[in-house]
């Protein structure tokens, strides 16, 4: 079946202002995601905050369901959170940790999973190693099935890195730390919403991700889904009055849920247009979603190195909506400057975001143009058009 194009458009107020290729960074909102937002944000002001909470808890419960359908999880290993990152904090500051446990992750890790490591290891005296890459560029299976032993308590990737439009194999890792009984972690911040995701198929034991990329919608609110089996087990960092019930003068009980990750005070608003964004990824096929991206994105790398001076940076075998370049003789924020005075939005991201991967590759900061389904054909020809002007 053919995306609808035309209602993704029509159903997307922010086409009519920009052309936007910053789709990992934070992608523009459909309108049902934004009524949800204010509706909220109005009832709050019409009646009160608590109570607006009050009227809307059973459509404030339902995100919880709806995240589940997203990823193939059980609403009960859901917690909703100010950002992925406390979600995924919250999840990893959680496991026990020993001096000479082993923590594995990817060379194309992002810095703020890598810096939770490094601290990690300096309180503990963890050992933080990394999983070589294959030659095509992503996290090898095969190396990370010669690294394992009784001493690797976690293995943790990033699903889609930042700077280079490859995809993790992440069922492939996901087979081996299952068959090994190790805990795994997946960040997965710019795929949730860019592609189908199960939790099942994965076999990952945690999982972040966050409102405003591909999942389009509300800045401020994220995700984590931590499996039962491993949820029951973990006493989080820190506690309030939504993670634990104070029973006794002595004695609390952790939340039985995903919501002993949460904390009391809520962005209703925010939560709302997250469970609305869900809802409207789910009324699309997201098989159809992917394979649009990647076509769009395959397009865009084609054309950008045939203009003389563009250098396209992407790796990985399998590519994803992320499309990372440099123009010759152009510093990338001045381009995304003289873009974005085209209303073409592009973002930069800087090599101390992937700091490992990019000493590897010897990368400058580069130009990410992140597609989405919505993108049509015509704003690629602008955007390729301008980027041709810069190369000239």
């Amino acid at each position: 079946m053919t995306m609808d194009i035309a209602r993704a458009r029509a159903e997307t107020p922010g086409v009519d202002h920009v052309a936007h290729f910053n789709n990992a960074g934070s992608s523009l909102m459909p309108g049902c995601v934004l009524d949800a937002q204010v509706d909220h944000l109005t009832l709050e002001a019409s009646i009160g905050g608590y109570e607006a909470a009050d009227r809307e808890a059973e459509r404030i419960d339902n995100v919880y369901t709806s995240i589940a359908r997203l990823i193939g999880a059980h609403r009960d290993e859901i917690a909703v959170v100010e950002n992925a990152t406390v979600g995924w904090d919250m999840a990893f500051y959680a496991l026990p940790f020993a001096e000479g446990d082993r923590i594995l992750t990817a060379e194309a890790e992002y810095a703020a999973n890598f810096v939770a490591y490094l601290q990690v290891a300096k309180r503990t005296g963890v050992r933080v190693e990394i999983i070589p890459s294959a030659p095509t560029g992503e996290t090898s299976p095969e190396a990370l099935e010669n690294m394992i032993d009784e001493r690797v308590k976690l293995i943790s990737v990033t699903h889609v890195p930042t700077n280079g439009g490859l995809v993790n194999p992440v069922e492939e890792i996901g087979r081996i730390a299952r068959r090994n009984g190790i805990t795994y972690i997946i960040d997965a911040c710019q795929s949730v919403g860019q592609m189908p995701m199960d939790m099942e198929r994965i076999q990952c034991d945690v999982l972040s991700a966050t409102g405003r990329k591909y999942l389009r919608g509300p800045r401020g609110v994220g995700f984590v889904y931590v499996r039962k089996a491993l949820l029951k087990t973990l006493e989080p960092p820190f506690i309030d009055l939504r993670s634990s019930t104070w029973v006794a003068p002595e004695r609390y009980e952790l939340s039985p849920d995903g919501r002993r990750f949460e904390n009391w005070e809520n962005n209703y608003a925010a939560k709302l247009g997250l469970g609305a964004a869900v809802d409207y990824a789910l009324s699309w096929d997201l098989a159809e979603i992917e394979a649009r991206v990647t076509r769009l994105a395959e397009t865009l790398r084609r054309e950008l190195a045939a203009i003389s001076g563009a250098t396209v940076w992407d790796t990985g075998q399998k590519k994803c909506g992320i499309v990372t370049f440099t123009v010759e003789g152009t510093d990338p924020r001045e381009a995304k400057n003289r873009l974005g005075g085209q209303n073409i939005n592009v973002s930069v991201s800087n090599p101390s975001s992937t700091l490992l991967d990019a000493t590897a590759r010897r990368l400058p900061p580069v130009i990410r143009a992140s597609v989405h389904y919505f993108n049509s054909e015509e704003e690629l020809d602008r955007l390729l058009a301008a980027v041709s002007t810069l190369a000239g």
